[in-house]
């Protein structure tokens, strides 16, 4: 490293928190565990590349357990899975203001191909490997395929059950993993849970990275990340519960934005994000767009750090005026612009909508009245409006948005007018469920029941647990609601509760 960096990466300028003494390099480093505890894990590919992720934290429920020191990370990656064709191959450097996490920006590899990569730590007799992970690269840019294979997932909370959702999917045959939020939740221990958080509440940097050392402790969610490429983004329970932008849920609480940057950083730190995204100050960078050939374009949203603060209180409210604010905003003025700039322009055949809350309406009074969410798109009529309006009229192709958050799997028609049965669909919502949230699911949850048959535009609605499975091809989007019957202990079989298709060119899923 050049001295400038070193001086930056050990005081804390390179993140934007406060000053940290000046490390050394250990260049040999000895370990009396493994390091790679945390497992591996890629993410965001590129036609020509992809990032690798790994944390060296031999001690990884009590902070890593490396201290102050930087050590040496090297890569390589593969086109065999047993790494006998190198085709590259790098070192970086595991920075402790970093929390020891590695993110290698791969580039110079062949597009669409399956590689496999592995990270190595010290030499001779200390020298140990991690375990080997598969990665994809994306199919060059506009160049033809004939489907594209992916999965998406949300809601994650550790001590509510067995991540058994994650063993099914590492069974799958898939091209790219979504993750839209709440990977790690934030709160303190619960008692006559199946599994146990910590007794305090994560609230400061050193709590978030412990949290995602437990959550990355589990060996299913690790062997889903070392066969796939994952695309993140967060909700709000990586930092804590329905904030919007610099509002806490309590409006008391103090040191807000220093919690949210704690909070956004040990993020970078577990995630398989590029450089772009590493905090500075209070904030980080995370809407961004990942293309696959002439197929899909993925535009991943941010929809917590920039929105405008919720109207009438986070939770459910009957008649609130002040959500139909105009200027009221879910994702900011920048990455509204940005969104529909991108899908003006993309070429691709589906523009999938990436994004951590579910964006169609649904009154939740089963009678005359109304009740509405005012932490989802419910909250923000006039972002939700333009947004429906810019479909009807600018036609991007063949729209479609994933969301998560609700626990519950929900199929939703897109319409420009919401309120009026006639007016066409000018998109489609695919909702999924939780990965354990809320312990085992059931068919239906019973308080939304009642209230389905006045919010026409939902084709589909379940509470099981579980995640959602799409198929791209040139003709259409087939979507498998993949759900399992419990989660309170592992080893539950799989299956696909419902099917459904979109077709090209035309707006609103059928069941299949």
């Amino acid at each position: 490293m050049q001295r400038r960096q070193f001086i930056q990466a050990c005081t804390g300028v390179f993140v934007g928190l406060a000053a940290r003494r000046v490390c050394p390099l250990n260049a040999a480093p000895r370990f009396s565990t493994n390091p790679f505890t945390l497992g591996i894990a890629s993410g965001d590919p590129w036609p020509d590349g992809v990032v690798l992720w790994t944390r060296l934290a031999p001690d990884p429920l009590n902070g890593g357990g490396l201290g102050w020191e930087m050590i040496p990370v090297e890569w390589r990656v593969a086109s065999d899975e047993r790494m006998r064709n190198i085709v590259q191959r790098g070192s970086t450097v595991a920075l402790p203001d970093l929390a020891h996490s590695v993110h290698a920006e791969v580039h110079g590899l062949q597009p669409g191909r399956w590689y496999w990569y592995q990270f190595v730590v010290g030499e001779g007799l200390n020298r140990i490997e991690s375990p080997v992970g598969r990665t994809r690269t994306a199919p060059s840019a506009g160049g033809a395929i004939d489907q594209f294979r992916f999965a998406f997932a949300s809601c994650q909370r550790y001590e509510d059950g067995y991540y058994t959702a994650y063993q099914r999917m590492a069974e799958e045959d898939l091209d790219l993993v979504i993750h839209l939020g709440d990977y790690i939740y934030e709160g303190a221990f619960k008692p006559d849970l199946p599994r146990q958080h910590p007794k305090e509440e994560a609230r400061d940097l050193e709590r978030y990275r412990n949290r995602y050392a437990l959550y990355k402790s589990d060996a299913d969610l690790q062997r889903a990340h070392a066969l796939f490429p994952w695309a993140v983004v967060p909700d709000d329970h990586e930092v804590e519960n329905n904030y919007a932008s610099a509002f806490p849920e309590d409006p008391g609480e103090l040191n807000f934005l220093t919690r949210r940057a704690a909070g956004y950083q040990a993020y970078y730190e577990h995630m398989p994000l590029r450089a772009a995204s590493i905090p500075r100050a209070d904030d980080i960078d995370l809407y961004r767009r990942l293309a696959f050939g002439n197929m899909v374009e993925f535009h991943m949203l941010d929809t917590r750090q920039y929105r405008s603060d919720q109207p009438c209180g986070d939770g459910e409210q009957p008649a609130c005026e002040e959500r139909n604010i105009e200027t009221a905003t879910m994702m900011g003025t920048t990455q509204e612009k940005w969104l529909q700039e991108g899908l003006s322009n993309s070429t691709a055949r589906w523009n999938v909508i990436a994004q951590q809350i579910y964006m169609a309406p649904f009154d939740r009074d089963p009678g005359p009245g109304e009740l509405y969410s005012m932490d989802k798109w419910d909250g923000y009529t006039a972002a939700r409006n333009r947004l429906m309006n810019f479909f009807a009229d600018r036609q991007p192709s063949n729209p479609l948005v994933i969301s998560g958050d609700n626990h519950n799997n929900w199929v939703f028609d897109l319409k420009r007018d919401f309120g009026d049965v006639k007016s066409p669909v000018v998109g489609t919502e695919f909702v999924g469920t939780s990965i354990t949230t809320n312990g085992n699911g059931s068919e239906q949850k019973e308080e939304y029941v009642p209230a389905l048959a006045g919010n026409p535009h939902v084709k589909f609605f379940n509470s099981h647990r579980g995640y959602v499975r799409c198929r791209l091809t040139r003709a259409a989007c087939t979507t498998d609601f993949r759900t399992i019957p419990y989660v309170d202990k592992p080893g539950a079989s799989i299956r696909t509760r419902a099917t459904f298709v979109v077709e090209n060119g035309r707006p609103g899923a059928v069941v299949s």
